[in-house]
């Protein structure tokens, strides 16, 4: 569907909503859009056909089809068309709480998605322009939910595309996962590791923190802290043996690394777990 429209609402009432529409359209030959202080309300923008850049202080990024793009407000920015057409749909918003609802998102940063299936927002777009036309009375009312909506389709989106990108760094991950899940005990330099999954040891370290949140070296000491905990519960081995198995060469530094992770020193684990059992 083409749109060739620009629709700015009247609606007195709107500032005292939680989210509110104040402007809507699209075009097929979007121009140039240049905002060095930024714009001040916030903005989602979808590209429908053609090419065009957007540029911000964090990044630049071409936009095409299926890509979407989301501009807090007074973030500066530009944008402009790579091709004759660049159909881009938007919509700009604001409300009393809306910062507040965005902060908890962890929209306060531009950001482009690629958006997998276009139904759920194109739908809600639709809605939004359909109501500023027809239902003059109560469009305000009936687009601040809508407003609500478009944003939460829009992060669904932009979740998706980050969970799929973890999950492609996983499966980079996963022979070093392996065999650090049965190699637990051993010494086990990062280089090897990284070595293993064909990448330098700062890249691996990289993709470590991106993918799981924590390094190499921390992901290891709680896979010996998990089977150390194992061992004290379903064993009577003593806890230099145990400390050994798991890696720790030194008794001492078991137990303050384990009382670190689960609160208490191992031989109140055990006792803990005893207590427990009995």
């Amino acid at each position: 569907m083409k749109l060739e429209e620009s629709i700015y609402p009247y609606f007195p009432e709107a500032e005292e909503l939680p989210f509110y529409l104040s402007g809507i359209g699209g075009s097929e030959y979007q121009g140039h859009i240049s905002r060095p202080e930024g714009y001040d309300r916030h903005q989602i923008l979808y590209c429908a056909g053609g090419r065009g850049v957007l540029k911000t202080d964090i990044f630049s990024s071409e936009i095409s089809v299926g890509k979407c793009f989301y501009l807090p407000k007074n973030i500066p920015h530009e944008y402009y068309p790579l091709s004759g057409i660049w159909d881009i749909r938007w919509i700009t918003f604001d409300g009393r709480g809306c910062d507040d609802i965005l902060s908890r998102l962890n929209m306060d940063k531009p950001a482009v998605v690629d958006i997998s299936d276009d139904t759920d927002m194109e739908d809600i777009f639709d809605k939004m322009i359909s109501s500023q036309r027809e239902d003059i009375l109560y469009c305000g009312f009936t687009c601040s939910g809508l407003v609500y909506q478009y944003i939460l389709a829009f992060h669904r989106q932009m979740n998706a595309e980050v969970g799929s990108a973890r999950s492609r760094k996983l499966s980079v991950l996963l022979p070093a996962l392996r065999y650090i899940y049965d190699h637990f005990g051993e010494d086990i330099p990062m280089t090897f590791l990284a070595e293993l999954i064909g990448v330098t040891p700062q890249h691996f370290c990289r993709l470590f923190r991106e993918a799981l949140g924590m390094r190499p070296t921390d992901y290891l000491l709680s896979r010996r802290i998990e089977e150390a905990a194992r061992l004290i519960r379903e064993t009577d081995l003593p806890l230099y043996e145990i400390a050994a198995k798991c890696g720790f060469g030194d008794a001492s530094y078991f137990s303050t690394v384990f009382k670190k992770h689960e609160g208490i020193p191992p031989a109140a684990y055990r006792k803990s777990v005893k207590n427990t059992n009995s």
